[in-house]
């Protein structure tokens, strides 16, 4: 490969992130305003997304994008036909006893799925591991409108700000400095809904 045609690698996979960092954006504005369009935004961004993380080494991020696809779907139905009158999912909350098994079984998904990934040469794998996994769940959250999601994601998405920069993806580390603060906004928005409900 010569130095041209890495250069212009380069700026493929640049412009796809600058693409899959828009999309996201707009995912997560539409996801605080509960507009069902978030789904079709993120379904997206993770298409691009999953080259974009490939091509990093990230093969958990990588994976991730597959499953934030299946979930865009997953989510659109539950936002538009969910619920017990299939009017659509309203925000809810969970009991301690939930998150604290829930955080268990994150832990015990990290160890298990980094331990794995440390034997090939994936870029951080533990580090990797644990945002996919709470990132699995946290979707998940999303999608039926739990209202901690918000938390879980700033703890998730603080810890990818390391890992992005650490492999060069700054358009991607710098979106998720945005996403901390909109994550703040979303809470706070999703919580004074909740409030009324």
């Amino acid at each position: 490969m010569t130095v041209a045609e890495l250069i212009d690698g380069l700026r493929e996979f640049t412009a796809a992130e600058a693409v899959a960092v828009v999309l996201a954006i707009a995912y997560l504005v539409l996801a605080i305003r509960q507009n069902i369009l978030c789904w079709l935004a993120a379904f997206l961004s993770s298409l691009i997304y999953l080259a974009v993380f490939f091509a990093a080494r990230l093969y958990m991020e990588s994976l991730l994008q597959v499953f934030y696809a299946a979930m865009a779907i997953y989510g659109y139905r539950q936002w538009r036909y969910g619920g017990a009158n299939h009017s659509g999912v309203k925000i809810t909350t969970w009991q301690p006893r939930q998150h604290v098994v829930t955080l268990g079984a994150i832990a015990g998904a990290s160890a298990a799925i980094g331990w794995i990934m440390s034997h090939t040469d994936a870029a951080f794998p533990y580090v990797d591991a644990f945002t996919t996994a709470a990132a699995v769940v946290t979707t998940y959250m999303v999608a039926r409108k739990v209202l901690e999601n918000w938390l879980y994601w700033f703890v998730i998405d603080g810890v990818s700000i390391y890992v992005y920069l650490a492999r060069g993806l700054e358009l991607t580390a710098a979106l998720f400095v945005l996403y901390l603060v909109l994550i703040v906004v979303g809470f706070r928005r999703w919580w004074l809904e909740w409030r009324t409900l």
